[in-house]
């Protein structure tokens, strides 16, 4: 109901902006309804149609945003000018892909990847990646990438490889670079569509006290997935 509203304003704004296309539009004085209602419905879905074509897709996305999320923005949603269109959980699709770069957000995301899920299947790298990221949209964590991959507390680590005392060294290549394309991907805007909003794992041979307080939300290759 909401995106219905959302897309009737639209076009209504739209209309207005363009009122000068009602003036082709007659509607018949007859009694009877349904005499040249075939003209009259093609009238006006032609008037929808030239006022539609006024509202820019970037508006249109928006309006499609706040419908799915009212009142919050989102740190990292998708665009139509960038966001992927369509992304397989195979490892020959980010083969397609081209090498990735970015800032230092994009360098936290790559790196939590390589060390937390290397050696995971594609879905299982992409599924910690959310995690990641959905912390990053809570209110209970830090507002970075960065601040949320680095987070101490509970006297440990939030993610083991940040202070396991082990080298961070890239010592895989391919791996690395599977890991840089899966973060830029969701940065990009990619949907987030394995682990129903997830905010913490573990590997299946471990069980921490909190697993028995939050929802398991997926079970993917080695890693169970929970919503707090």
């Amino acid at each position: 109901m909401r995106l219905l509203q959302s897309w009737t304003a639209a076009l209504g704004a739209a209309l207005v902006l363009s009122g000068a296309a009602f003036a082709d539009v007659t509607v018949s004085q007859s009694n009877d309804p349904t005499v040249n209602l075939g003209g009259r419905m093609a009238s006006l879905l032609g008037v929808e149609k030239n006022a539609l074509g006024q509202v820019t897709p970037a508006r249109m996305a928006s309006l499609a945003e706040r419908v799915e999320r009212p009142g919050v923005a989102k740190k990292y949603a998708p665009t139509i000018a960038s966001g992927p269109k369509l992304i397989s959980y195979e490892k020959s699709f980010l083969d397609q892909l081209p090498v990735a770069t970015g800032d230092a957000q994009w360098q936290c995301l790559a790196n939590a990847i390589y060390h937390e899920a290397r050696g995971e299947t594609v879905r299982g790298e992409f599924a910690v990646a959310e995690v990641i990221l959905n912390r990053v949209d809570s209110p209970a964590y830090p507002n970075s990438v960065c601040a949320v991959v680095n987070q101490r507390g509970s006297g440990g680590c939030q993610f083991s490889f940040t202070c396991d005392g082990k080298s961070d060294r890239v010592s895989e290549r391919g791996a690395w670079q599977d890991a840089g394309k899966i973060a830029r991907l969701l940065l990009d805007g990619a949907p987030r569509a394995l682990t129903s909003g997830a905010t913490h794992f573990h590997t299946a041979g471990v069980r921490p006290a909190w697993a028995r307080r939050f929802e398991r939300t997926a079970s993917i290759g080695a890693h169970l997935f929970y919503r707090q």
